[in-house]
C-alpha cells in the first residue's frame, strides 16, 4: 500500500459516488408543475444533470419554450427549497463506494469531494447516507463563490491546497467525475482525471477526454495504480 501513486483523491459526487437522479429529477418536476410545465420522465433525468441544479432546471425549461429570467430564478429558488428538504429520499452511493473510500482510507489517500452542488446539500446528503467521514473536505459550486465551479479549475486547485497535495515532494490529486464538466476542470488544473462511465455522462464516456474510463467503482483503484 506504500507505493499507491496518489496521497490525495477528488471525487465529484452526483453520478460518480451517489446515484442521486431520483430526487434531482423530483425536485424539476416539482419546479416544473409549478411554472406549468409537462414534467420530465424520472428515468431520463440523467441527461439533465450536469453543472448544478441551476443547469439542470434552465435544461427542462427551455426544452418546453422557456420563460422570463425574473420567473425562472423564483422557479429556481423554489426549486432549491423543496430539493434542500428531500435531496436525500432516494440518493444512494453507486455499488462498491463505501469498500472504495475504506480501501483508500486504509492506503492513506486523503480524500475530497468537489461538486457543482451546493455544499450545505452535499454535506448534508454525505451525512445522511453516513459516508461524510472518508472526506477531508467538502467544495461545492457555491463554495468559493460566483464564476468558481467546475469547469473552472479553481475548485480542484482549492481541492489539492486543503488535501495537502499541493506540497512539495507529494504526488498530485488525482480526480474521479462522471461528465465534461469534471474532465475540463481537471485538465486546466493539470491533473490527471477518471471518468466515471457509469454515470450521468453528458458525451459518451470514452469521449470525455479522461487519462482513463471505469466501468464501476470496483475499477478505479486498479486504474488509478496503472496511471
Amino acid at each position: 500500500m506504500a507505493d499507491f501513486p496518489f496521497t490525495a483523491l477528488g471525487f465529484d459526487l452526483d453520478g460518480t459516488l451517489l446515484d442521486t437522479s431520483r430526487d434531482l429529477g423530483t425536485a424539476v418536476n416539482h419546479a416544473l408543475a409549478l411554472g406549468g410545465f409537462d414534467p420530465v420522465p424520472l428515468d431520463s433525468a440523467t441527461h439533465l444533470i450536469g453543472g448544478g441544479a441551476k443547469v439542470m432546471l434552465a435544461r427542462a425549461v427551455e426544452q418546453q419554450g422557456g420563460m422570463p429570467p425574473d420567473e425562472f430564478h423564483l422557479l429556481y429558488k423554489r426549486m432549491l427549497a423543496f430539493y434542500g428538504e428531500n435531496n436525500a429520499v432516494h440518493t444512494q452511493p453507486y455499488p462498491h463506494a463505501r469498500e472504495v473510500l475504506a480501501d483508500l482510507a486504509a492506503r492513506g489517500v486523503t480524500m475530497a469531494v468537489v461538486t457543482n452542488k451546493f455544499e450545505s446539500f452535499a454535506r448534508r446528503i454525505l451525512g445522511e447516507l453516513d459516508l461524510l467521514d472518508p472526506f477531508v473536505t467538502v467544495i461545492g459550486g457555491d463554495t468559493l463563490g460566483k464564476g468558481r465551479a467546475k469547469p473552472a479549475p479553481d475548485p480542484i486547485f482549492e481541492a489539492q491546497r486543503r488535501c495537502g497535495a499541493n506540497l512539495p515532494g507529494l504526488p498530485r490529486l488525482a480526480f474521479v467525475g462522471d461528465s465534461s464538466y469534471d474532465v475540463l476542470a481537471a485538465r486546466a488544473a493539470g491533473v490527471p482525471v477518471i471518468a466515471a462511465g457509469y454515470g450521468y455522462c453528458d458525451k459518451p464516456p470514452h469521449e470525455l477526454g479522461a487519462d482513463a474510463v471505469i466501468d464501476s467503482l470496483a475499477g478505479l483503484i486498479g486504474v488509478l495504480e496503472g496511471l
